[in-house]
């Protein structure tokens, strides 16, 4: 047999040799090609690019402890920047199809609990702190102690809260729920619409976002949440431009005279490192601290697990290749946001629509943040977006979180009273610190009450009792004197 038969005859002799490239990111290696990976790129952004309509919305709707608001263009371009550079981070670093951006439901934690008590610039300040304390935890190994201190029912449970209180937040921005005023003299704290019934265009336009958008998901189409966002849109510009329509609020759906624009990056660098401890003192700032590591933290272990079981690509131990470096790009991603006032930056679930576009590599990464970094430039056209018709993502990313639920085991009295205090307190308080502190202090003192108190963890032993100070800081302070 001749050399050439023998060569011809030798398993993958039809590819032809992988060029540098494709060596670093192992692209033929972890059985993809270029083109899949392309679109697995587009795939992911695609999927995930409504973070640069709802994350100016969200931050921007809501007010400092000092009235000020953030500018939404200066939000959009700060929210492209961050996930066209952490995720690009991402794929070389990490050498995953993983898609980083600034995290909802954070920056809900951001807006409508961290701010009120504080400057903008305390409240950024906090999630750089956050994304370091991060990077500490994974560079010193103490995040496997965080990971097995937390029961994962009540990991659960914190997500299904979060995604109720995101759901209500769309709820109320919309107007298809309103605050009841004190003058009515009523128990009842809110109600439908502005006067107990829907009416008007605006509302109009966010029940038929609702309706499409989980029609569209029920239909599994990718991209069905920016597909809604931009349908509503289109429809809501049509209908300011033949109805005369009271108000939109912040957002009025008017076509822009310039479709791209230079970015502004004057949100970049306004952050106060320690400005938050002088505003909502030392216990309030370590409990917000834990609120944004604990949510920032056990999100990313489950979406970069389940990004990676879903590429094939957990070793034999069900262990994701190079974690630490994904979870240390993952805490640099929280200072990143932070730092540029786009809120904190983590992992996207969302990823997952690349990998079933074939994406096994960071190269999905280079295409997916090259798209955000093209987004800088269009800002016009993703600041007209109004409330009504971004909100139905709202709720649809708040249905798709409460699915967790189902994996709590309601059966038992020890896990089920945590869980349900922790998912009803955050909605009802308007707060996910305190739906986490409701939901731990109630888990410690069932556990205790049964005679299992040695099996709760030391580590919860010490997030109780700072939230019990949390809870009990009002009354504290009459007791001691202090104002």
């Amino acid at each position: 047999m001749s050399e050439t038969q023998k060569v011809a005859d030798r398993p993958g002799a039809g590819r032809p040799a992988p060029n540098s490239v494709d060596r670093f990111f192992r692209i033929t290696d972890r059985g993809s090609t270029f083109g899949r990976e392309v679109r697995g790129g587009f795939a992911t952004f695609f999927t995930m690019a409504y973070i640069l309509v709802l994350n100016p919305l969200i931050l921007g709707n809501a007010e400092d402890k000092f009235g000020q608001r953030l500018d939404s263009v200066q939000l959009v371009t700060a929210t492209a920047l961050v996930a066209a550079v952490m995720t690009i981070v991402m794929g070389v670093g990490g050498n995953l199809p993983l898609a980083l951006a600034a995290g909802l439901g954070l920056n809900a934690v951001v807006a409508f609990q961290i701010a009120p008590l504080m400057s903008w610039d305390d409240a950024m300040g906090l999630i750089v702190l956050e994304g370091l304390l991060i990077c500490v935890l994974v560079v010193t190994g103490l995040r496997e102690a965080v990971m097995h201190a937390i029961p994962q029912p009540l990991k659960q449970a914190i997500s299904v809260g979060i995604g109720l209180f995101i759901a209500f937040i769309g709820f109320v921005d919309a107007g298809f729920v309103s605050r009841v005023p004190d003058a009515a003299g009523t128990t009842v704290p809110v109600q439908l619409g502005g006067t107990g019934t829907l009416a008007g265009w605006p509302v109009l336009v966010f029940c038929l976002g609702v309706l499409l958008t989980v029609g569209l998901l029920a239909r599994k189409v990718r991209g069905a949440i920016l597909i809604s966002i931009v349908v509503m849109t289109i429809v809501a510009v049509v209908i300011d431009g033949i109805a005369d329509v009271r108000s939109w609020g912040l957002t009025t759906p008017e076509v822009p005279d310039d479709v791209v624009a230079s970015p502004d990056f004057g949100l970049l660098g306004d952050f106060s490192l320690f400005g938050a401890f002088g505003e909502a003192g030392l216990i309030t700032v370590v409990l917000l601290v834990f609120t944004l590591i604990l949510s920032d933290f056990f999100d990313t272990m489950g979406t970069v697990v389940g990004v990676s079981a879903e590429a094939g690509l957990l070793d034999e131990e069900g262990k994701v290749p190079g974690l630490g470096r994904v979870l240390l790009i993952d805490g640099a991603a929280a200072v990143a946001g932070g730092a540029s006032s786009a809120s904190s930056a983590t992992s996207y679930i969302e990823s997952a629509a690349g990998v079933g576009e074939g994406a096994r590599t960071g190269f999905a990464n280079l295409v997916t943040g090259g798209l955000f970094a093209c987004a800088l430039f269009l800002t016009p056209l993703l600041t007209i977006v109004p409330m009504q018709a971004a909100a139905p993502a709202l709720v649809a990313v708040g249905f798709l979180m409460m699915t967790q639920v189902k994996q709590v085991d309601w059966d038992r009295f020890e896990i089920a009273v945590p869980a349900f205090l922790t998912i009803a307190v955050m909605p009802f308080t308007y707060s996910i610190t305190n739906g986490i502190g409701a939901g731990f202090v109630s888990y410690v003192v069932i556990k205790t009450v049964l005679g299992r108190a040695k099996e709760v963890h030391w580590l919860l032993w010490g997030a109780s009792a700072l939230f019990l100070l949390y809870f009990a800081i009002a009354p504290l302070k009459q007791l001691l004197g202090v104002n």
